[in-house]
């Protein structure tokens, strides 16, 4: 058997399972110049800053994937058509391939899990795909599709909306518009996208499978101030980088340092503050010494305070 990539893989009686004999990611594309889309400097950081936010409650760090601008690749009967999500989130699989290998591409016929989140950030010559039958005014019901349903025998890939939501059933699908700070999310439900509300406040999305939240932060990331994306607890409470938390423990061990010098020197002004009591009272400075077992350096400030 030959594929569109050139991929032959002879066949055996019995066949051998699927995953053996279809393309892998070492046989695909890991980059496709004609992609369309306007690579800038937010499409750099912005996912930066989703990763590195992520924490699961229920997962470990080696349980989950996220990539951006990360060939992906959904259909086994075309295996070169693929997808190019700003970033997304595949759940239950390993951090590195086959717990390996850094991913040169998400080939999810051998990855065994579609992504289960995937987040779009528009921009003017993609937001029409990007939104599908959502793009514009309508609510995205059938009457307002856009675009129209290609048939079953398509020779042109479908849509980023379509293969989300039609071929792999993405649960959560989210769009953000840096231009207008507009953040939409689509939910899967009875197999369609439904827009959901947002929150007015952090989480303004909540994932209830995955217990995390996803709200607009203003602060500054990489030395750049401006409205990013970033995941938060049922709280609200923003979620930290690996940076972040550095420098936190950093700080609380500066402060725990603090604290301990400032508690010894309150301990060493009591004891010289009793111990000038007990020679005001007629105590000699060797009977003090004797009784409150003082140091040496003690001593000294008595003597010359």
């Amino acid at each position: 058997m030959t594929y569109a990539t050139g991929h032959s893989i002879p066949q055996s009686s019995p066949p051998r399972p699927p995953r053996e004999t279809l393309p892998t990611m070492y046989d695909l594309p890991s980059e496709w110049p004609e992609e369309p889309g306007l690579p800038d400097e937010f499409h750099d950081l912005q996912p930066q800053l989703l990763s590195r936010t992520l924490a699961l409650a229920d997962y470990s760090r080696d349980q989950w994937f996220a990539a951006s601008d990360l060939n992906l690749y959904y259909n086994v009967h075309k295996p070169l058509w693929h997808k190019r999500p700003d970033w997304f989130l595949a759940v239950g699989v390993s951090r590195l391939y086959e717990q390996r290998d850094l991913r040169l591409s998400y080939v999810t016929w051998q990855e065994g899990q579609a992504p289960h989140v995937i987040v779009e950030f528009l921009s003017p010559g993609t937001e029409t795909e990007d939104l599908g039958r959502f793009y514009g005014s309508g609510d995205g019901s059938a009457a307002d599709a856009y675009p129209p349903p290609a048939p079953p025998e398509e020779r042109q890939p479908p849509g980023k909306f379509a293969v989300y939501e039609q071929h792999l059933r993405v649960p959560h699908y989210i769009t953000y518009d840096r231009r207008t700070q507009r953040l939409r999310y689509f939910q899967l439900l009875a197999g369609q996208y439904q827009e959901q509300p947002l929150a007015p406040h952090p989480p303004q999305i909540w994932l209830t499978d995955l217990r995390v939240g996803l709200g607009i932060w203003f602060g500054s990331f990489e030395g750049v101030s401006s409205r990013w994306l970033r995941w938060c607890d049922g709280e609200g409470q923003w979620l930290w980088t690996d940076t972040e938390r550095a420098e936190q423990a950093q700080a609380e061990e500066r402060r725990a340092k603090e604290q301990e010098r400032r508690a010894k020197e309150s301990a060493q002004a009591q004891v010289l503050q009793t111990a000038r009591a007990l020679m005001a009272q007629g105590m000699t400075l060797q009977d003090v010494i004797a009784l409150m077992q003082l140091t040496p350096e003690q001593v000294q400030q008595l003597q010359h305070p």
